[in-house]
């Protein structure tokens, strides 16, 4: 479809016309360049400098397990584990359609905050495997706003129940787009180490990416990022391989984090750091000080990992909060990882734009001429108010189609003298 979005602000400040054709980029001028007349008037929007950017991709998320916070009770305790309890009782009864209905709700809230990408988890340690039969089915279904990827995930872990390793073959036949794996949850050092194992052989039969849930603990004794790296380095599997978490990076000591961050660079393994979650779910075992508990994001950065930035839950029983929007977790972010400086605003964009689309495996994707027509605008003028403000998404598009358009808010201030309207701008 085609569409003009005139007087735009890039990530790099430049002030723009974007037209869009037939569904892609075919022109990005300067600001009063680009020729509005030539597109119908109900396909034009005046971003009036507003901040502009590629969609937004999530890359780590738990669909199947979305908005059902408090059913059947709350994560009061906070903790990893107690989370794990919780979602065991619930899919107990799960059923096809619930996971569908709750699922749906999350896309359409994600597709609203400008996210036309997600990678989503699929419990496959529940026995009829209803979760991952919604999500498949869902992946078609929602294929207007988002291209959803489904990861066979083993929650309970492979070799905890002797069903589990035949459920994620199962899963994998059934269509999932990606092996999944969680061997710090296996009852065993070597169950784990076996585990991963079993990810990269099944990636290798069957052409797909890994993405683990990988040292997600505060236990400095959790070592599986290890074997995931090293397995990746002598399959050549790297590139299309996630470490997922990796929360316990943060407890190691710096002789072997440094030693480990050399070998995720050498493997070109990937990592995903989740901050919503794991800021309430770490340093729960912990006394006083308490860990903030996530991974070496500053080291991992300089060392050339790819870092992406996922929100992980929305409204489960990890974390009760959250809207699906990828602002809240880069927010979440600059505040526990210490990237709170000016200079850290354009990586924390980095880490929403490219990083996200290159662990996701986007292609066509970003805003240059050939590249898919799909951008976000914010009401918000820059980078760093957009990400201070969590500004609205005014108009998000995908392939030259208007997805999601949010009215911006007008707060009125009224005192004795008059009223004054308030945008929350300086």
């Amino acid at each position: 479809m085609d569409y003009v979005v005139t007087d735009a602000t890039t990530l790099d400040g430049d002030r723009v016309d974007i037209e869009i054709r037939a569904g892609r980029l075919d022109r990005i001028v300067p600001a009063g360049e680009g020729d509005p007349e030539a597109f119908d008037a109900d396909r034009r929007y005046d971003a009036d400098g507003r901040l502009v950017t590629p969609p937004l991709v999530e890359p780590h998320l738990h669909l199947d397990a979305t908005l059902t916070a408090g059913d059947p009770r709350w994560n009061d305790p906070g903790t990893l584990a107690e989370g794990i309890r919780i979602w065991a009782d619930h899919k107990e009864s799960l059923r096809k359609e619930d996971v569908k209905a709750r699922a749906t709700q999350a896309v359409e809230w994600m597709a609203a905050n400008g996210i036309t990408r997600v990678r989503t988890h699929a419990d496959t340690t529940e026995e009829t495997l209803a979760g991952v039969e919604a999500l498949l089915e869902l992946r078609e279904e929602v294929s207007d706003l988002v291209d959803l990827q489904v990861v066979a995930f083993p929650q309970d872990g492979v070799f905890t129940r002797p069903r589990h390793e035949d459920l994620l073959r199962e899963a994998m036949e059934m269509g999932c787009d990606l092996v999944g794996g969680i061997p710090h949850n296996e009852h065993t050092r070597e169950d784990g180490v076996a585990s991963v194992e079993m990810a990269m052989d099944l990636a290798e039969q069957y052409g797909t990416p890994v993405d683990l849930h990988i040292d997600e603990t505060d236990d400095p004794g959790s070592r599986f990022t290890e074997v995931l790296a090293s397995e990746a380095l002598k399959r050549g599997l790297g590139e299309r391989t996630t470490a997922s978490h990796t929360t316990a990076m943060h407890s190691y000591s710096n002789a072997y984090a440094d030693k480990l961050i050399s070998l995720v660079t050498e493997s070109g393994v990937s990592v995903v750091t989740n901050p919503p979650d794991n800021s309430v779910l770490q340093g729960r075992y912990d006394d006083y000080p308490r860990r903030r508990g996530h991974t070496r994001i500053d080291q991992l950065h300089d060392a050339g990992v790819t870092v992406a930035l996922g929100h992980d839950s929305v409204m489960d029983p990890w974390y009760h909060y959250g809207t699906g929007d990828q602002l809240d977790a880069a927010f979440v972010l600059l505040h526990y990882a210490h990237m709170s400086g000016r200079g850290d605003v354009e990586t924390l964009w980095r880490m929403l734009t490219e990083s996200n689309a290159a662990v996701f495996g986007a292609t066509e994707y970003g805003l240059e001429a050939g590249n898919e027509g799909s951008l976000v605008v914010y009401d918000s003028p820059d980078p760093f108010n957009a990400l201070r403000t969590r500004a609205a998404r005014t108009v998000v598009l995908r392939e030259g189609r208007v997805v999601a358009e949010t009215e911006p808010r007008e707060t009125v201030v009224r005192r004795p003298d008059g009223e004054r309207r308030v945008d929350f701008h300086r």
